[in-house]
This record gives structure tokens, C-alpha cells and sequence, in this order.
């Protein structure tokens, strides 16, 4: 069974809420990207937080038999990136997110509704 990017998506959102992630979005970015359809957008409170958030949404995801590509900045766990291809996971420190500010970057994206 093949999940379509936005049902991986919104797992992954669900992931993260269950570690108590802050202010989780879906960014649907299919017609003004070709990097990929979904960007799931969240912050933690501290690195431990960051990296378990993280953690949680790479188990759920592949209980489902959907496997990351690659991760970046998980070992600081300031602003950790999942790459599922279609979707990538950006999972922040509320600082981090503040700085690069992925809402307004992307402010033509719909947002996804859990």
C-alpha cells in the first residue's frame, strides 16, 4: 500500500503532537515547488525535545513502511530535516523557526488542516 504525500504528511504532524510539538503546520507546496509536495513545519523547546520529536515521527512513519531518505542536524538538535522525498519534515527549536521563518518564505503555500 502506497500513502499519498499528503497522508504521510499528516502522519507526520500527528508524530510530532504526540511528543508535544509546538504550533505543527502542513504547508502544501506542490504548485509553487519542485522540491517537494508537503512541508511539515514544528518546534520543541530544547534540543532533547528537537530530537525526539524527530525520533517519534521517523518510528511512526515506518511502522507504516515509510523510510526517511536522509536527516540533517539531528546530533544539535536545533533544526532537525526528515526527507521522505514528496514530504520533508522541518522540526525546529522555537528560536531557530523564528529566525528562518519557513511560514513566510513559503506564504504562497496552502496550509493543511489536521
Amino acid at each position: 500500500m502506497t500513502l499519498s504525500p499528503e497522508k504521510v504528511a499528516v502522519f507526520a504532524a500527528e508524530a510530532a503532537e504526540d511528543k508535544k510539538a509546538k504550533d505543527v503546520v502542513i504547508l502544501d507546496i506542490h504548485d509553487i515547488s519542485v522540491v517537494c509536495d508537503y512541508f511539515v513545519i514544528c518546534s520543541g523547546l530544547s534540543s532533547t525535545q528537537v530530537k525526539a520529536i524527530a525520533e517519534n515521527i521517523e518510528t511512526k512513519l515506518e511502522e507504516k513502511g515509510i523510510r526517511k531518505l536522509r536527516i540533517e542536524g539531528f546530533k544539535d538538535g536545533r533544526w532537525v530535516l526528515l526527507d521522505y522525498g514528496s514530504v520533508v519534515v522541518h522540526v525546529f527549536q522555537e528560536n531557530d523557526r523564528l529566525f528562518y521563518n519557513l511560514e513566510h518564505l513559503w506564504g504562497d503555500a496552502k496550509v493543511v488542516h489536521l
